[in-house]
């Protein structure tokens, strides 16, 4: 099994990079529970068959649809280890949440933090969003919100972010009892920054209103175009209303890594909360989300309990307070922070800046391909790795729609859609390590044969 994985691995370039699922395979997963055991060998078979050939293929160098992570042997054979150790990461004194710890002060340097900061693994940024959003709703209204509820505080809070910010931010504020509808949503400038101008004008109108501003989400790296917004200048508005101010990272965050890029995210040192995913830019495999949190007491007071089942001792497994579980949701915790810390180690931060830059010239590579070509048109600025593009035709939407399915199912490549400014685009986003020139040239040749073809089909095409 494991020759099979790693062989996966050294040949991905030769397989398709997605492609469809044949109804007899997708009708093979509907059977009634097992009621006896298989063979291992023929369980194996059947992932091999008719599993491993039809994920959605992120692991292969042309995957630029969504900003997935493209993994590697180092952290699959960590994930190995992890499984085989099995360690529960919710809490007792065990060297596994030592590991955690030190990624924790791995990702504290890195981004200016201090030594008190907190920081915790999750499933994504999806869930590190929400943690940022219930740790400032605690700095508002207090711990007692815990007990009494959003409610009994008698504020009626607000929050802040762009309209180009990801939708896990108002899911935030939904599941925290805030209401999506507490979230103003800041229009954007022409960089795709939130516009600070309107940002500072919708926290003057709403204090007029009786709101308590109190959170604002900035975005690095938006996921339409990968822009930034100006942290440095949300940062000095959340300090002057006295708002915590958050940074939802989810790709972009780790840029950090990149000489050449960290420059963009002059501010991030200053946010109160940090969310952004290892299995993104930084490689590791699915899943790896984690959030930092400026205030370590804070966050802890958030979340700590004080059941009786989790009581703390001073030696023997059940010391080693404070535990993660304090500082989040769950109990139970897998050991992600194992393979992070696998492929930290193996790489090094300058082996995975290079990296990341690299993605970031290939994007600028895809631009000027596409500023070539008469019958291109690029949509938006490329800020870092994303570039939204389109071909020239009649019913542009629909011709544009039906190049991405057709160019998902050839298997050659798989690029997204986004809409830019009520249009639609082809979006690429260059995230896997895997990538090179090779496949944004097979990108762009199979745009310009499949749109010749469907812009022959159009009436007053060309």
């Amino acid at each position: 099994m494991l020759d099979d994985i790693l062989d996966y691995t050294e040949t991905i370039r030769n397989r398709p990079v997605w492609q469809p699922i044949p109804h007899e395979t997708r009708a093979s997963f509907r059977k009634p529970l097992p009621r006896g055991p298989a063979d291992l060998a023929s369980i194996h078979h059947t992932f091999m068959n008719d599993i491993l050939p039809y994920a959605v293929g992120n692991a292969h160098p042309g995957f630029m649809g969504w900003v997935h992570g493209g993994g590697t042997p180092v952290g699959l054979l960590a994930e190995m280890l992890a499984a085989g150790l099995n360690a529960n990461l919710g809490g007792r004194d065990q060297i596994p949440i030592e590991v955690e710890r030190q990624v924790v002060g791995w990702v504290r340097e890195l981004f200016g933090f201090p030594e008190t900061a907190s920081g915790l693994f999750v499933t994504g940024t999806s869930m590190a969003n929400l943690i940022a959003v219930l740790v400032a709703r605690t700095r508002a209204i207090g711990p007692g919100v815990r007990r009494e509820g959003v409610a009994a505080a008698g504020k009626r809070l607000a929050g802040y972010t762009s309209a180009a910010a990801h939708g896990s931010i108002a899911q935030a504020m939904d599941l925290s009892g805030l209401g999506s509808e507490t979230l103003r949503i800041i229009p954007v400038n022409h960089a795709h920054q939130i516009n600070v101008q309107a940002l500072e004008e919708a926290i003057a109108c709403d204090r007029r209103d009786g709101f308590v501003p109190f959170f604002i989400a900035a975005t690095a790296g938006t996921v339409d175009a990968g822009a930034v917004d100006d942290l440095a200048a949300v940062s000095r508005i959340a300090r002057k209303e006295k708002a915590w101010f958050h940074v939802d990272g989810a790709w972009g965050a780790l840029a950090m890594l990149a000489p050449d890029l960290a420059p963009r995210l002059a501010g991030i040192e200053c946010a109160d909360s940090l969310a952004f995913d290892f299995h993104k830019w930084g490689q590791v495999p699915y899943d790896a989300g984690f959030i930092l949190v400026r205030d370590g007491p804070l966050h802890q007071a958030t979340f700590a309990s004080q059941a009786a089942y989790l009581r703390r001792e001073t030696r023997g497994p059940a010391a080693g307070s404070p535990w993660p579980c304090d500082f989040g949701p769950d109990l139970s915790r897998g050991f992600r922070a194992l393979k992070t810390w696998f492929t930290i180690q193996a790489f090094g931060a300058r082996k995975l800046g290079a990296m990341i830059s690299k993605t970031c010239k290939l994007a600028q590579y895809l631009r000027q391909r596409v500023e070539a070509e008469p019958v291109l048109e690029l949509m938006a600025p490329v800020a870092l790795n994303i570039v939204c593009f389109r071909y020239r035709c009649e019913r542009s939407d629909e011709v544009n729609r039906n190049i991405v399915i057709d160019l998902q199912e050839s298997g050659i490549a798989v690029p997204s859609t986004t809409t830019w400014n009520g249009q639609l685009a082809i979006r690429a986003a260059i995230v896997n390590h895997r990538t090179d020139r090779s496949d944004i040239d097979a990108l762009v040749e199979a745009v310009l044969a499949l749109g010749a073809a469907y812009a022959g089909r159009c009436p007053g095409g060309r």
